[in-house]
């Protein structure tokens, strides 16, 4: 579940496991560049550790 939202009037993205996740995951605009910036490592991580979870 994706939610947009603003924080003190800058957007921000909020990711949830379910309407009810108590601890979502949020980010903007700058996070979310450094995201991108990085993704194939993010990529590999989740494939790495993928079969330990």
């Amino acid at each position: 579940m994706v939610e947009r939202t603003e924080f003190k009037g800058k957007p921000l993205l909020v990711l949830k496991r379910s309407e009810e996740d108590n601890f979502p995951f949020s980010f903007g605009m700058s996070k979310a560049k450094l995201i991108l910036e990085n993704i194939e490592e993010i990529k590999k991580f989740v494939e790495e550790n993928s079969q330990a979870a």
